[in-house]
């Protein structure tokens, strides 16, 4: 029986900035970082959720040069897809990132089902910030 999400990838530019980037800025741990000669597995988590790790990864193997190539350009447009990162409060917490330098698409908005921002990683990476509140079907029509 599967019991939960353990790990998710992202890909990034620099292995070492995106882990500066995901601990100083955001406030992750790092959870692996293990150097091998053509290879790094590098995990980064939030200190209250160690059993999800983000694994920062870059474009390559097992990608063939043509995907990869994809994943790079991409990146370079900051057009990747990313992930939702939950906070208990929206627009404090973008003041905080953005004083940080963390680069922002969208600001705080109200939605349907809560507040919502939208952020980039320093690898172009879409960060969704959502406060979520209470919703049903009907309040999106």
């Amino acid at each position: 029986m599967i019991t939960n999400i353990s790990l998710m990838s992202v890909f990034v530019n620099d292995v070492d900035e995106a882990k500066e980037f995901y601990t100083e800025k955001l406030g992750f741990e790092v959870k692996n970082d293990v150097k091998l000669p053509d290879f790094r597995w590098c995990t980064v988590c939030h200190p209250d959720h160690p059993e999800l790790e983000l694994q920062l990864a870059l474009p390559g193997p097992p990608l063939d040069e043509e995907a990869t190539a994809a994943v790079k350009r991409m990146m370079a447009k900051g057009t990747m897809h990313g992930f939702g990162i939950a906070t208990d409060d929206c627009r404090k917490t973008f003041a905080d990132l953005t004083a940080k330098g963390v680069e922002y698409i969208q600001e705080p908005s109200d939605r349907p089902y809560g507040v919502e921002a939208v952020l980039r990683d320093n690898s172009g990476n879409w960060l969704v910030l959502v406060e979520q509140h209470p919703y049903t079907a009907e309040d999106f029509t």
